[in-house]
């Protein structure tokens, strides 16, 4: 510690960030640590609603959202919701090791236990209050034993799931909402030694409904309303490889015949989360899974002229339209979400067979790329014209009259993910999993103080903001909102100050 202290200040005057920070020591462990008890602390016993969390609350606690309203008795699981603020509170275990953070880690994870669905997996939002209970059909709840499960007749699958009999079962895949959770137990299963027997059981029995709900070819769905006993039939969706239809439709269809999805990294998500369960349980399985969603990235490569991946495909595997405003084409977000997925196949496996598509996929939408180091969501088939919507959904390729609630370009990833690539094939195989250690950048001590000053005595980073209150009218708290991506990303940049820093 104290060669850091001598040498930042010579490093702060070389890169222009000397004035910024005034000479003030970096933050020593103990703050750092303490700020990070009060965080926990606040957020448990003022924001907290039976364990689990909002998007966004009021300081006490009493207002709160997620994408809908949340009133009291109502937490959110699709993140920034409980997962995510959850995996938050154990980095901070992991990083100091205080009990504190664990706690309020197992005790998400316990409201999520009480929000699984007979199906297996969780919705949007738990709800906790007997009424609003009664919308759905909970593990714990009327109906929810494992005798209660309906068949699913043939062919299973996304052909049955879509048509929604089972409203109050529905298993959610989209935004990370089902894999976030999941993920969540499994770490505090395995940071509690596995002695909760009841988010044990409730990993084991997501995992299980999980692993059966992915189709033959690798793929899976958005959405599926029973638990499923067995996997789809692998005759009503054959695997093939990706290949461009003949036609299709300008206007949307209304069909939903996309089963096999990448939109909102659907199955790349679905991959990460098999590829943490076979690291916890070492059950050679959930490789398996996670192996055959590989297999299914590989065969949704589009052929040339547009080696990419579209947004969601038929079980003929063509692209195919999803919602109004999402129609067959090349997806320039979508495609980037796959190339970091494929090199995390590889980092976990070893297997070069994830690696072979990179080049030319990289060397493709390096091609598509816009002015100001942007990338469009969508792609024309074939002409590889970037595709909008104008404000009444009619396709167009003008990009002046979209929509503002969906993005139609991002910002291109395309260098990060081909400097990683080249990395990866400079690394001996033995090497692939090793994280780069952490280091104390100016950058970064900068934001450590930042959030240390900005944080009140009670532990509440609190922000300008409006959150609505139980009937959905939109309230501004005079002191500000707790936003729960922003105690995640303090959490996330404490704790890893904490591990740069010198034992």
């Amino acid at each position: 510690m104290r060669t850091l202290r001598l040498v930042l200040p010579l490093v702060l005057w070389l890169t222009g960030s000397w004035q910024t920070l005034r000479a003030a020591d970096p933050p020593s462990r103990a703050e750092v640590t303490a700020a990070l008890q009060r965080a926990t602390q606040f957020l448990t016993s003022q924001v907290a609603d039976h364990g689990g969390y909002k998007w966004v609350a009021s300081a006490d606690g009493k207002f709160g959202n997620g994408e809908g309203v949340a009133p009291p008795g109502t937490i959110w699981v699709q993140p920034p919701g409980t997962p995510a603020v959850g995996m938050a509170f154990l980095e901070a275990y992991e990083a100091t090791g205080d009990p504190i953070h664990l706690k309020a880690a197992e005790a998400a994870a316990m409201a999520l236990v009480r929000g699984q669905l007979r199906s297996g997996g969780w919705n949007y939002r738990i709800e906790f209050t007997l009424q609003r209970r009664r919308e759905f059909i909970y593990r714990d709840g009327p109906g929810g034993s494992r005798d209660d499960i309906p068949e699913t007749p043939s062919p299973g699958g996304w052909d049955v799931w879509r048509q929604r009999k089972f409203k109050g079962d529905i298993t959610v895949l989209d935004d990370d909402t089902t894999p976030s959770a999941l993920r969540l137990l499994m770490r505090v299963d395995q940071a509690l030694a596995f002695s909760n027997r009841a988010i044990h059981e409730a990993v084991h029995y997501a995992l299980e409904s999980t692993s059966n709900a992915q189709h033959p070819g690798g793929a899976w769905s958005h959405n599926y309303d029973r638990f499923p006993l067995q996997p789809p039939s692998a005759e009503h969706y054959p695997v093939l490889k990706a290949s461009y239809p003949t036609n299709w439709s300008r206007t949307w269809t209304k069909d939903f015949t996309g089963g096999y999805a990448l939109n909102d990294r659907i199955t790349q998500n679905m991959i990460a989360t098999m590829l943490l369960a076979y690291r916890i349980y070492e059950d050679e399985r959930y490789l398996a899974s996670a192996k055959r969603g590989g297999d299914f990235l590989l065969a949704a490569q589009m052929p040339d002229p547009q080696p990419a991946w579209a947004q969601q495909y038929n079980r003929q595997m063509q692209p195919v339209w999803d919602r109004k405003f999402e129609p067959p084409a090349i997806s320039g977000l979508e495609s980037q979400d796959v190339l970091e997925t494929l090199l995390l196949l590889y980092r976990e496996t070893g297997d070069r067979r994830y690696l072979e598509p990179i080049p030319r996929a990289l060397a493709y939408l390096k091609s598509c790329e816009l002015p100001g180091g942007r990338i469009a969501r969508f792609y024309e088939l074939q002409t590889n014209r970037p595709l909008y919507f104008t404000k009444d959904y009619q396709l167009t390729y003008d990009s002046r009259d979209v929509p503002e609630h969906y993005g139609f370009s991002f910002p291109s990833r395309l260098a990060a993910i081909e400097a990683q690539y080249r990395k990866l094939l400079e690394t001996p195989a033995d090497k692939l999993r090793e994280e780069p250690a952490p280091a104390v950048t100016p950058e970064l001590v900068q934001s450590v103080q930042k959030l240390l000053a900005s944080q009140r005595a009670d532990g509440a980073w609190l922000e300008p903001g409006e959150v609505r209150d139980p009937s959905g009218r939109k309230v501004r708290p005079p002191e500000g909102v707790v936003h729960s991506q922003t105690f995640i990303n303090n959490v996330q940049t404490l704790c890893r100050y904490l591990a740069a820093l010198p034992l």
